[in-house]
């Protein structure tokens, strides 16, 4: 299927591009979620008489993710967790628990954003972890766990 792609998308293409996808993602996931149309010749005028506004809503939305990636980036967050005396923690933290602390400080993170290259946190440690603001803003964070005892 034919597809006009109305945001960035990873490894897909940016504002305008018409691509070909497979149908199944195309109607599952970028059509839902607002990122694209089918390529239609009506789409297609449509896309033209609104791409200049589009493209300063993208522009916005990345300056205002550039912003708080300013803010954020460099910061360390602390985390308590029950653990064992070998420092092993009951549990783990995931990127639910490292966007629930940022929006605890003050910014607006969901849990998707959160990339965790090596998995859940599951030793008292200090970690590096990266949030994805936007498709081209990717910050990284300081995680740092400490053990409580039971």
């Amino acid at each position: 299927m034919q597809i006009i792609l109305l945001d960035k998308v990873v490894n897909l293409g940016g504002l305008g591009d018409i691509v070909k996808v497979k149908d199944g993602y195309a109607r599952n996931f970028l059509i839902p979620s607002g990122r694209a149309r089918r390529a239609t010749a009506e789409a297609k005028a449509a896309f033209e008489a609104k791409r200049v506004e589009l493209e300063k809503a993208a522009a916005a939305k990345l300056a205002e993710a550039r912003a708080l990636g300013e803010k954020l980036a460099g910061s360390t967050l602390k985390l308590t967790q029950k653990a064992g005396v070998d420092g092993r923690l009951f549990g783990s933290v995931t990127n639910a628990d490292i966007a629930e602390e940022l929006v605890k400080n003050g910014y607006q993170v969901i849990k998707s954003q959160v990339r965790m290259p090596h998995g859940p946190i599951k030793i008292v440690s200090d970690s590096t972890v990266g949030v994805a603001l936007h498709t081209d803003v990717v910050v990284e964070v300081t995680v740092s766990v400490y053990g409580e005892t039971a």
